[in-house]
């Protein structure tokens, strides 16, 4: 959940005439889908509270309701305002249609990535990334060709607000340096010392137990990966070797999706599992965080813990996904 996204739902939910209601500069360059709309339409209950900013009344999250509460002959819908500038009500308008409700095409995201690059020249890569839901690389791309995106030489803001050198070789020598001589040190702390993210501090503490150089060396990004790299790498690997790998999903990309899903959706249960499903994916990339920081009083009963739900997924899956890959 982003900052902007937290101060609105503080807002209060309020009735709006669908009249007084502006559609244009939605993200989404194709403009509706006319199946989610069917969908919509015949969906019983209440629709859920649409976003609209409020110095122009322009809608920035939720056409497809207004379309549909239309249809269902509504002469207004109920609704949250948003106080932010034109870019800010962007950034939001497609954090929300990224985030749940009907995904956005790959190319209304990108379109979305090389305007957010321009407003906000100051975001890095990972930041625009989160918002945009494509790769930080993919992100990279985009500013490098898009005219007017150069970002401060020295640093950006991240994805948790903090401003950070680009070159960040100094922080992970010191990184490096008070994590031999602190061996007990969390990432978080190594990390706030030494000006770098929790996940640069994650990979000096890999590099460290492997021996290996702590400023990785840059390499041209059609470089072959080593055959021990990342779960990616080790993908790509497979692919030329000519097994059959699993495929790499976004988990983001695809619980989207899932929120789409109006036999999801306007349900109870639908809507449980979309929270549990959400909670995953929000979280996970907080992992390494919140393992160095679980009190080691209660470690014991947290992991039992863990390991029960674990099994409680294990056989969700079992029960619910196609009989083929239970036999295979």
């Amino acid at each position: 959940m982003t900052p902007d996204e937290e101060d609105l739902n503080r807002q209060p939910i309020i009735e709006l005439k669908i009249s007084s209601l502006s559609l244009s500069g939605s993200p989404r360059l194709a403009g509706g889908d006319a199946e989610h709309l069917e969908a919509m339409v015949a969906a019983q209950g209440e629709l859920p509270p649409i976003v609209v900013h409020r110095p122009t009344m322009r809608v920035i999250d939720g056409a497809h309701r207004i379309r549909a509460a239309v249809r269902r002959g509504a002469t207004t819908i109920t609704g949250r305002l948003f106080d932010g500038t034109d870019d800010e009500a962007f950034v939001l308008s497609v954090w929300l249609n990224v985030s749940h409700g009907l995904p956005l095409a790959l190319a209304d995201r990108k379109r979305a990535a090389e305007r957010i690059a321009v407003s906000h020249p100051q975001w890095s890569d990972r930041r625009v990334a989160a918002v945009t839901g494509i790769s930080p690389g993919t992100v990279a791309d985009i500013r490098r060709r898009v005219n007017g995106t150069s970002a401060p030489e020295s640093s950006r803001i991240g994805q948790d607000g903090r401003v950070r050198p680009l070159d960040c070789s100094a922080g992970r020598l010191l990184a490096g340096r008070l994590m031999s001589e602190n061996p007990n040190l969390s990432l978080r702390q190594v990390a706030r010392a030494a000006a770098i993210s929790p996940e640069t501090a994650r990979d000096v503490r890999n590099r460290l137990h492997s021996g290996t150089e702590l400023v990785p060396t840059r390499r041209p990004r059609d470089t072959t990966p080593a055959a021990t790299g990342t779960g990616r790498d080790q993908h790509l690997n497979l692919v030329r070797s000519g097994m059959r790998p699993e495929p790499v999903l976004d988990h983001a990309v695809v619980v989207s999706r899932l929120m789409g899903d109006p036999a999801l959706r306007y349900t109870d249960t639908g809507r449980n599992l979309l929270r549990l499903l959400t909670l995953h994916t929000r979280w996970a990339k907080e992992w390494e965080t919140i393992v160095d920081n679980v009190p080691p009083h209660c470690a014991d009963v947290v992991a039992d813990l863990a390991r029960q739900f674990s099994g409680l997924w294990a056989d969700f899956a079992t029960r619910v996904g196609p009989e083929e890959r239970v036999a295979s």
